[in-house]
C-alpha cells in the first residue's frame, strides 16, 4: 500500500512533457523533460569525484534538474544541500524531483542566479561546493534553439571568473570547490579560480578512448589553500570495442 501511495504521489508530479527516470541509486529517481536539457556523463563523474563527506553542507551552483543533490545525497545521508538555478521551468522540475524523494529536509532548490547565492544562504558556510558551469563562452558556437539548452550551455552572460567567484563566496575557508570543465578551457577555469582564492589541488582529465585528447577535466580546489597540484591518472570512459571500461562500470555499479 505505501509502495502504491508513493507511485501515484511521484505521477501526480509528473506533467505531460516530462519524463521520470530511475538514478539506480536506493529508489531515486528524476523527472526530465523529454525535448530540453538532460543529464549526461558528465553529471555522474562529477558526483564520484566529489566524495561527499559525512555531514557536510553542500552547494551546487547551477543544478539543472537537481541530478548532483540527488546523487549526492545517496552516498552522504547526513549532509545537506542548497542548489541553485536560474531557469525557473527547470528549477520547479528540480524541486519535484526533490519532493517526490522525499527529501526535502535536506535539499533546498533556489531559483536565483548562482551570483546571488551568498544573499541567500550566507557566507562562507558551505564545505563543499560542486558545479558543473556551462561550458560554451556567451556568443560562442550555434545557439540552441531551445532557450532552456542555451542558458544550460552557455550561462547566459555570466562569466567562467563570475562563476568562480559565487562559489567562493559560499565556501568556507578550506572548503572544497569540485567541478568538471572543457580540458582545452583548463588554464582558464584555473584562473578564475586562483582569482577567487581558490587554489587548484586535484585534477583528473577525461579521455573517451585510450588514444584520445582529453576533452573534459576533473578540478578540485581549495579555497585559502597552498599551490600544490595533484595530477591523478586519466579517467578513460569507452574501451576499444565501444564499451564503458571497468572503472566506468564501477562509477555508474554505484548509483
Amino acid at each position: 500500500m505505501e509502495q502504491n501511495s508513493a507511485e501515484v504521489r511521484g505521477q501526480a508530479l509528473v506533467r505531460p512533457d516530462e519524463r521520470l527516470d530511475d538514478l539506480q541509486r536506493g529508489g531515486l529517481r528524476i523527472l526530465q523533460r523529454t525535448g530540453g536539457f538532460r543529464f549526461g556523463t558528465d553529471a555522474v563523474l562529477l558526483a564520484d569525484f566529489a566524495a561527499v563527506r559525512r555531514g557536510e553542507r553542500v552547494c551546487d551552483m547551477g543544478t539543472g534538474t537537481g541530478v548532483l543533490p540527488l546523487l549526492l545525497s545517496a552516498r552522504s545521508e547526513e549532509s545537506v544541500f542548497d542548489a541553485f538555478e536560474i531557469q525557473p521551468e527547470v528549477a520547479d522540475m528540480a524541486s519535484r524531483s526533490v519532493a517526490l524523494n522525499g527529501l526535502e529536509a535536506r535539499i533546498r532548490i533556489h531559483m536565483a542566479d548562482c551570483r546571488e547565492a551568498a544573499k541567500r544562504i550566507g557566507y562562507e558556510v558551505c564545505d563543499l561546493v560542486v558545479t558543473n558551469p556551462p561550458y560554451t563562452r556567451e556568443a560562442a558556437g550555434l545557439r540552441s534553439p531551445r532557450e532552456e539548452r542555451a542558458v544550460s550551455r552557455s550561462g547566459m552572460g555570466c562569466s567562467i571568473g563570475e562563476w568562480m567567484a559565487a562559489c567562493a563566496r559560499v565556501l568556507r575557508n578550506g572548503g572544497r570547490l569540485c567541478c568538471i570543465f572543457p580540458a582545452p578551457r583548463f588554464l582558464e577555469l584555473c584562473d578564475a579560480m586562483r582569482a577567487a582564492r581558490v587554489e587548484p589541488k586535484r585534477v583528473r582529465f577525461i579521455v573517451s578512448r585510450e588514444t584520445s585528447s582529453p576533452k573534459l577535466v576533473l578540478t578540485e580546489g581549495i579555497k585559502g589553500g597552498r599551490p600544490g597540484l595533484h595530477v591523478q591518472p586519466v579517467l578513460i570512459t569507452h574501451d576499444a570495442a565501444g564499451g564503458f571500461t571497468e572503472e566506468m562500470r564501477r562509477i555508474y555499479g554505484e548509483l
